[in-house]
This record gives C-alpha cells, structure tokens and sequence, in this order.
C-alpha cells in the first residue's frame, strides 16, 4: 500500500455500517497502526476490510497472520473484550484441556439428541491464514496437514480427497454423507478475499468409519470435526481430543505445530473463534419446550445458542434444534463440552416436565 497518503486521507468511511471495528475504530487509532506491517507483510487495513466492504452486523475484523493479533492490538484487544463480553489486556485463556474421562454425564437421552458434534479450528503455526496467505503457502499448509493425516492409525485411519482432483463418484458420496464444503460465500471470506484461487489446495479427509472429518483450507487452515449419531457426547469428546493430540504430535515429528498464545489460545482467521474454537453442538428434540414462550431465553440462560439443523440462520424441522455453547474463549475445551453437556440434560429434563402437563418455572435458569 502506497504510503504516500496521511492517514486521515485512508481512513474509511462508515455510514449504515454496524459492526465491533467502527465502534473501537478511532481515527487516533487508525493513526497509530497505519504504517505498521507485520513479518509476513500484513496491514491493518487488510485485517478491516471486512468492516468495510459489508455493511450488516458483524465483527468486521480478520487476522492475516499470527502477528496480526499483536502488532495491530490497538483495535484487536477492545474488539476481543467486546465481543467475548469481557477479556481485558491481562486475561489469559486457560490451556488446553482434552481429557474426555473428566466429564460427567456424558451419555445422553437418544430419544432426545439424535446427533453429537464437536469441531474446532486450527492454524499452522509460521504461514499467513487465509486473508493474506499466497498460494504458495496455502499449498504448503495443505501438505503439512495431510501428511500428518496420513500417519494417523486404528479408528483415525483415513482418506484426503482434494477439491480439484474429487471424481465424480467420490463428490457424489461426500454430498450424501453431507460432509463437501462449497466456496464460502459469507462475508468474513469473500470481503478479506481468503476465497481466491478456488478451490486449489483446498479438501476434505475423513477417517473410515465417517466419524472425524478434517476440512483443510476453508475458512481456517484446518477444521477438525468429531461426530456420533445417538447421545453418546463423551464418545465424541475422546475421538475429537486423541485425534487433535494424534494430529499434532505427527505434526510436531517434522517441526510443524499449531498457533498457541498464552494469553489468546489457539489462533484462527476471525477473533470470534480464538481461544478453543470449539463449537460442541448436539441435535436435540423438543416438541413441547419449542413452543414454550421462553424458550429463546432459556437457551441463552444456559449459556447456550440455537440454530436450524442446517446451520446458521436456518429454522428447525420436526422441532429439532442444534444447541452448541456461546462462547469459545475463557474457559477449557472440557469445561465447554461439560457446560453443553449439563444445558442439554436440562432442556430433556425440562421437556419431560413439558410432556408430563407439569411447570418448569423451577428449573428456569436465573433471570429467566
């Protein structure tokens, strides 16, 4: 970027805009990280554009590297507070924690929750992510993970299909397994244009029995996914946690690992994913709590979050919701399973009620 105009004169412009980056944004700010450049080349005004280009309620914020977080803290750090409702320059996200043997209660009712699903993201730790990766470098990210998937053995044991050389029958079988990605289409990638050069070096590796997936060069580096028809939460906690551990290890064999801050967790393209990443999310049933008038507010009383079976911004079918945790930042990966874990057992308990023509008044979350 030519660095010839003031900062005044490149500073953006926002009008109907409702995003976190306007609201933080000052031009006093803009000022202080407008010359600045991280080691890989990235500029605040690549980390914004996402503010800029889209007008809707968003974050607006994207990192372009690892360093992105640091040199350009001014607006990441008040962004990251906002957001995660309270995480101020001296909070620490607490360590890893993949220990599924620790939760409690981790089978629950099939007549109730017909899936478990537990993903999070990962980034390679020394290449730029996907706002500012060349394709050069996202190649290599898809070598350095797909190697590592290769030594992967037992019930992880698997196959890499990449994009742009799937036959016709392998699309045809990742389609109906549900598990093929398209081009994002959101904001966050298509406004800090991490879509180009599609679909080079990007994929999908499942292991053999269909149960841990990884989705290589999407939105993140790597997306990793454990999932389990049925109740059985803990089943899918242990395979997602022996196969992040497995993973990294075979990376870590030829001097590649993950992105890790002390203060920040486990590194990703947008700030609303740091920390854990983890969305743990089940498919639940609830014909008679759905139709409660409190059911928006006792999902976010457990602090909880709905959606359609489809994803965001889709409706249920059949009365059946996915209900994953809120947040992915300031608590361990195991204390997020064990809080969907214990808001689930609560909605069945409270649908139990409902079927019953009993009240739940009592098993209300507070405020609620």
């Amino acid at each position: 970027m030519p660095m010839d105009y003031t900062a005044q004169q490149n500073f953006p412009t926002y009008t109907t805009h409702d995003n976190k980056v306007r609201k933080h944004l000052t031009l006093e700010i803009y000022e202080k990280l407008y010359k600045k450049v991280t080691p890989n080349g990235v500029t605040v005004d690549k980390c914004i554009q996402p503010s800029v280009d889209f007008t809707g309620k968003i974050v607006g914020l994207v990192a372009g590297d690892e360093e992105s977080y640091t040199t350009f803290a001014e607006i990441f750090d008040p962004v990251l507070d906002d957001h995660h409702l309270g995480f101020s320059k001296t909070d620490k996200h607490p360590p890893p924690e993949l220990d599924a043997d620790k939760l409690v209660g981790g089978n629950l009712d099939e007549k109730y929750v017909k899936s478990c699903r537990i993903r999070t993201g990962r980034s390679v730790r020394g290449l730029c992510l996907p706002p500012s990766i060349s394709r050069a470098e996202r190649r290599e990210v898809e070598q350095v993970l797909v190697d590592a998937l290769a030594g992967l053995k037992g019930d992880l044991a698997g196959k890499y299909y990449p994009l742009l050389k799937m036959t016709p029958q392998e699309e045809k079988q990742l389609i109906e397994d549900h598990f093929l990605f398209q081009k994002p289409t959101g904001h966050l990638m298509t406004n800090s244009n991490a879509v180009r050069d599609w679909p080079d070096a990007r994929g999908i590796w499942h292991n053999n029995e269909k149960t841990f997936l990884i989705w290589v060069n999407e939105e993140d580096h790597c997306r990793v996914i454990s999932m389990q028809q049925g109740g059985d939460m803990k089943l899918t906690f242990e395979r997602f946690s022996r196969g992040l551990k497995e993973i990294e290890k075979l990376m870590k064999s030829k001097g590649r690992e993950f992105m890790w801050s002390e203060r920040l967790g486990f590194l990703c393209t947008c700030p609303t994913n740091i920390g854990t990443g983890l969305r743990c999310s089940a498919h639940i049933q609830l014909k008679k709590l759905a139709k409660h008038p409190k059911f928006d507010a006792i999902v976010v009383g457990l602090k909880l979050q709905k959606r359609g079976t489809a994803g965001e911004h889709t409706a249920a079918v059949d009365d059946i919701y996915d209900i994953s945790n809120a947040a992915r930042l300031k608590s361990s990966e195991r204390e997020f399973v064990q809080l969907v874990i214990d808001g689930l057992k609560k909605l069945i308990e409270m649908e139990k009620r409902l079927e019953e023509g009993k009240s739940i008044d009592d098993l209300l979350p507070p405020g609620v």
